[in-house]
């Protein structure tokens, strides 16, 4: 007979999720907003990636690095929502172990990308601001090389280790996971043996992409905002101020909210399960709704870039229409 022992798992294959048990009976109200949004995500990110990629003049370091974070949101957003979509309209709410390590493993590793996008996009607004006759020096194809060698490496060796170390935990009490996706702290809260170490592991994923990436994006901004205000004057002041404001009001939701949620287990922050999977979810969901609005939307050269697609197509519409009339004159 096996005796199951720490760091093998012999308890429970699957498990239950819970995220919100105050609406259990009627979970199927809130399919409708998370669709809504989950539709909102889709539809806004693509066409932005639609648009810098049709646009020959937007394929610059900026715009690339915007088309990447609105397909890493589509990433992100799709490893949780239709799934979960499932769970209140069907009421599927059970998973593998393995397609819980397989959800949290895609989950924080994106969300990890999205942190070091974030990063390198404050950092290419700063050489432009600051920098500007080495931008070209500084901001070629060999620094998105670096970039991606450097975010590939830092993301899958931290949150590979991060879920290895959830996996080797022995479960042998609840299976039911208080969240409406497979989050970190939330498996790991369910563990018989020591979880010491996934929470050094823990925290060691906030310190490596909140405490610096949220530094470095916070100084950049600073730096940007102090040589934009000396030279600008009225209105272009409070331009620059409110467009530099948005963007860190995001980052922040993204970041602060985050860690609140991956940490409240670690800190024994009493937060309600339906609260806690609401800030989950929020933290993921809000960022990936904005963004269009914030780098697409509201910047000139990609609104710009918008109407000329659309003004083609319509042109091209009335073009097709006409002709068959025009032929049947002659």
């Amino acid at each position: 007979m096996l005796e199951a022992s720490p760091g093998r798992n012999f308890s429970h294959s699957s498990f239950v999720f819970r995220g919100f048990p105050e609406l259990q009976r009627h979970s199927w109200l809130l399919a409708l907003p998370f669709s809504a949004s989950y539709l909102s995500v889709l539809l806004g990110n693509s066409l932005l990636v639609h648009v810098i990629r049709s646009v020959e003049s937007l394929h610059s370091p900026m715009y690339l690095l915007i088309c990447t974070l609105c397909i890493v949101d589509i990433l992100i957003v799709t490893a949780i929502i239709p799934n979960m979509l499932f769970s209140l309209l069907f009421d599927w709410y059970k998973i593998s172990l393995a397609g819980c390590l397989i959800q949290m493993f895609f989950t924080h590793f994106l969300s990890s990308v999205e942190s070091t996008l974030l990063l390198a996009m404050a950092l290419d607004r700063y050489v432009a601001i600051c920098q500007p006759l080495r931008y070209t020096e500084i901001i070629d194809s060999s620094m998105f090389v670096r970039l991606l060698l450097f975010t590939l490496v830092r993301s899958i060796s931290i949150m590979a280790t991060l879920v290895g170390l959830a996996g080797s935990l022995w479960f042998c009490d609840s299976n039911v996971i208080q969240h409406c996706y497979c989050d970190h702290m939330a498996l790991v809260s369910l563990a018989c043996d020591s979880t010491e170490r996934n929470s050094t592991m823990g925290l060691t994923v906030i310190v490596c992409f909140v405490g610096v990436d949220i530094s470095l994006i916070f100084l950049s901004y600073i730096k940007i905002l102090n040589v934009v205000l000396r030279a600008a004057a009225g209105e272009d002041r409070w331009k620059a101020f409110h467009t530099c404001g948005t963007h860190l009001l995001v980052m922040m939701s993204f970041y602060l909210v985050g860690s609140i949620t991956f940490l409240s287990h670690n800190l024994n922050i009493p937060i309600p399960t339906g609260v806690n999977t609401f800030m989950g979810l929020m933290y993921i969901l809000f960022p990936a709704t904005v963004n269009p609005i914030i780098y697409g939307v509201r910047t000139t050269e990609i609104r710009n870039g918008f109407f000329r697609i659309f003004k083609l197509r319509v042109k091209k519409i009335v073009t097709i229409k006409v002709s068959p009339a025009g032929k049947g004159q002659m």
